[in-house]
């Protein structure tokens, strides 16, 4: 793979065959962020790495096994902020986030692969989270307004956009100013 083109075609076709159970923890997937890479084998339960009361808010289905980490818990998330994650998958981070900043915050989930956004959207209805929303897009161009986001939020994504310099600055346009970025 050379281009930007054929980087992005390669993730997205992998993560679409994730999401519509193809190769789902049955066939042993794991994220492209773990010591062995895209060829592990290791399932790792993210929801497990969260307190109790983020657990409680991650529906059956929402935790796929592709994040390296727990930006949420460490994003200073406060009642009534909007949150943007980055590469939302089926939504296990926008749902951990929904609880931290109540129904007068918003979550708003970006991902650029469509079988993504209606696992997540499935998700969502499952738990009924109505400040919860998933949008089709890609990192370097954010279906987002210019500084609306009081926080964007990443769990092994920024590794698999092959533009980061693109991607760094539509994170910047998104945020408010004093804004944070929190990234796994």
């Amino acid at each position: 793979m050379n281009t930007n083109a054929e980087i992005k075609e390669a993730v997205k076709q992998k993560y679409a065959e994730i999401a519509q159970g193809e190769a789902a923890a049955e066939k042993a997937v794991s994220s492209c962020c773990g010591s062995g890479g895209c060829g592990s084998t290791e399932v790792v339960n993210m929801a497990l790495s969260y307190d109790d009361a983020a657990r409680a808010a991650i529906p059956d289905g929402a935790d796929l096994g592709l994040g390296c980490g727990t930006p949420a818990a460490f994003a200073d998330l406060k009642d009534g902020m909007t949150v943007l994650d980055l590469g939302s998958g089926a939504g296990i981070d926008c749902f951990v986030a929904s609880k931290y900043v109540g129904p007068n915050g918003k979550v708003i989930g970006v991902d650029m692969t469509e079988a993504m956004i209606r696992r997540a959207n499935e998700n969502k209805a499952k738990v009924d989270a109505r400040n919860v929303e998933f949008r089709l897009g890609e990192i370097e161009s954010l279906p987002v307004d210019r500084n609306t986001v009081d926080r964007v939020i990443s769990n092994c994504v920024i590794n698999l956009v092959p533009d980061k310099e693109a991607a760094f600055r539509e994170i910047y346009r998104v945020m408010k100013p004093g804004g944070k970025f929190t990234v796994s």
